[in-house]
C-alpha cells in the first residue's frame, strides 16, 4: 500500500483515535511533541507547558495548529 492510498483510506478507519481513549496517554509527552509544542506556543504567543502528559499534549497540539494555521490541510 503506497502512502498515498493509506492517507485516501485515513478517514474510514482508526488511524486518528481521540488521546483520551490512549493506553498511554498518562505518560510523559514525547520529545517531538515537546519541541514541536514548544515551538507552535512560540508562534501562538502563548505560555508553553512542560507538565502536559502525551494525549493533553497531542490535544494542545491541535489547538495551536489552528492558531498558528499549521493545521491548515491536514
Amino acid at each position: 500500500m503506497t502512502d498515498k492510498h493509506v492517507q485516501a483510506e485515513a478517514e474510514h478507519s482508526n488511524m486518528e483515535k481521540d488521546p483520551n481513549t490512549w493506553v498511554t496517554g498518562d505518560e510523559p509527552m514525547t520529545g517531538a511533541q515537546k519541541s514541536y509544542l514548544a515551538t507552535l506556543s512560540e508562534e501562538a504567543k502563548v505560555d508553553f507547558d512542560e507538565s502536559l502528559n502525551k494525549a493533553q499534549a497531542s490535544m494542545r497540539i491541535d489547538e495551536l495548529q489552528e492558531i498558528t494555521g499549521r493545521g491548515a490541510g491536514k
